[in-house]
């Protein structure tokens, strides 16, 4: 192991401890942030970018084309993790946060301020591919130095409790999103309900982007006012800091990596199906070639942040239940259910409003019982000299193999299906077995030392 240490880090080492509500609030509104920009374009890819940046006259190849840039973030993601990571193991974890905020806030601005498809040709899609890849390589650093921060600022006993706040930035940041979308919608209602107003297309969805300038400059404030993590200073003053942190998680971790990465799987996929298919098959007309629900933007959306409250509820109920009776056993019963969850679509999106809400608020929920334990168990994974790097590849490799092309998917699924969803509750099923092998073949790591 390398003995270097840098004077950012050494530096550090004299400051305060982090008192338990900056901790709290530091990890919370970075990915409250973070997520509110994932699920800003996540939200336009459905509703406005086919029509403004991918018009090829067939609406299920526009839809296509725009998850297609929806997964090219995932691809940068593991890139975002290495950089981040190595940074984050070798500098420590505020520098690195605050350096994933800013390339996450800055890319969704600009976004906000590009031409279109019709202004500019072909020149407005690549444009979006190049900001989306870099809304990617963020948030790839963002999710687990924001965990660090949680995990190893946090009492005895208490990790998964903490761990659960970095996660609540997901369901935040999708109902900040999408109420900001639905009060627009609202302002400049569509004649047309499977497609948005004309004002709205116009000029109305940049708003939601170049919202996002004021959330990152809170966010900044927060975070640089914290204090490097005490596990970390102490890593440093014992000279246990890696000088290629990559090479040494990968010599010495390399299980690790592949467990996390397939206990993460079940996860990501069932997440991405919830917020992103979802809304597709929900807006999509009865009687289109693919049929859906039929349901207006406005209301499915209104039904989905009702699910959502559900996930943000359930997330942080997931670490006390973690903390208490372990990591592993809490995901192996979680991901079962997931598993006769993915059995389940069907009967229930065919059982009209009763059964589609409860689709959604069943299908959120275990959303949050599921993401709510992986922010303290894939930092639990690894050493504190490559924990940064460790848990942020595990989790963002997992977002290529789930989430990257579970949309992609999803929609070739239904299609295959001719408009029944079967074919993906049975994909989100087998995502859940796999996960389900991962867990069983992993220890427990609610008791391992975080310093060591």
């Amino acid at each position: 192991m390398s003995t270097s240490t840098t004077p950012a880090t050494t530096s550090a080492t004299s400051g305060p401890a982090n008192p338990k509500g900056r901790v709290i609030l530091a990890s919370l509104i970075g990915t409250t942030i973070e997520f509110y920009d994932f699920y800003v374009y996540a939200t336009a890819a459905v509703l406005v970018f086919p029509y403004l940046f991918f018009p090829t006259g067939n609406e299920t190849t526009a839809l296509l084309a725009s998850f297609a840039v929806f997964g090219a973030a995932m691809v940068a993601r593991p890139i975002g993790a290495l950089f981040f990571g190595h940074f984050g193991d070798r500098k420590g974890r505020k520098a690195t946060l605050v350096g994933a905020l800013l390339t996450m806030g800055i890319a969704t601005f600009l976004i906000g301020l590009f031409p279109t498809y019709a202004m500019i040709g072909w020149w407005a899609p690549l444009m979006l591919v190049i900001l989306r890849l870099a809304q990617g390589f963020a948030l790839g650093g963002e999710w687990s130095g924001a965990a660090l921060v949680a995990t190893e600022n946090a009492p005895a006993g208490k990790r998964a409790w903490y761990g659960t706040f970095p996660q609540v930035g997901a369901p935040l940041g999708f109902i900040i999103a999408n109420t900001l979308f639905l009060v627009i919608a609202l302002a400049l209602p569509s004649d047309d309900p499977t497609r948005p107003s004309q004002e709205f297309l116009d000029w109305a969805w940049r708003i939601p982007f170049l919202f996002s300038a004021v959330m990152v400059i809170v966010g900044l404030w927060v975070r640089l006012r914290l204090v490097e993590s005490e596990t970390f200073t102490k890593a440093v003053k014992a000279k246990r800091v890696e000088k290629l942190p990559l090479a040494a998680v990968f010599k010495s971790n390399w299980r690790e990596l592949i467990l996390g990465t397939f206990i993460m799987l079940a996860t990501y996929v069932l997440f991405y199906l919830m917020t992103t298919f979802t809304l597709g098959y929900g807006r999509a007309a009865t009687d289109a070639p693919i049929p859906g629900l039929g349901y207006s933007y406005n209301n499915f959306i209104l039904m989905m942040i009702l699910g959502v409250v559900f996930f943000g509820v359930f997330t942080l109920a997931s670490g006390p239940w973690a903390d208490r009776h372990g990591r592993r056993k809490t995901l192996i019963v979680v991901t079962s259910f997931i598993v006769l969850f993915g059995l389940l679509f069907v009967p229930l999106l065919g059982a009209g409003f009763v059964g589609v809400m409860f689709f959604l608020i069943v299908g959120f929920s275990l959303m949050g019982m599921t993401f709510g334990p992986m922010g303290a168990l894939l930092p639990e994974l690894f050493p504190t000299a490559v924990r940064y790097t460790g848990s942020a590849f595990a989790y963002n490799m997992s977002s290529i193999l789930g989430a990257a092309v579970a949309p992609f998917i999803a929609i070739w699924l239904w299609t295959l299906g001719g408009g029944s969803p079967f074919w993906v509750g049975i994909y989100l099923s087998i995502m859940g077995l796999i996960t389900l092998v991962a867990l069983l073949l992993s220890r427990e790591t609610r008791d391992l030392d975080i310093e060591r």
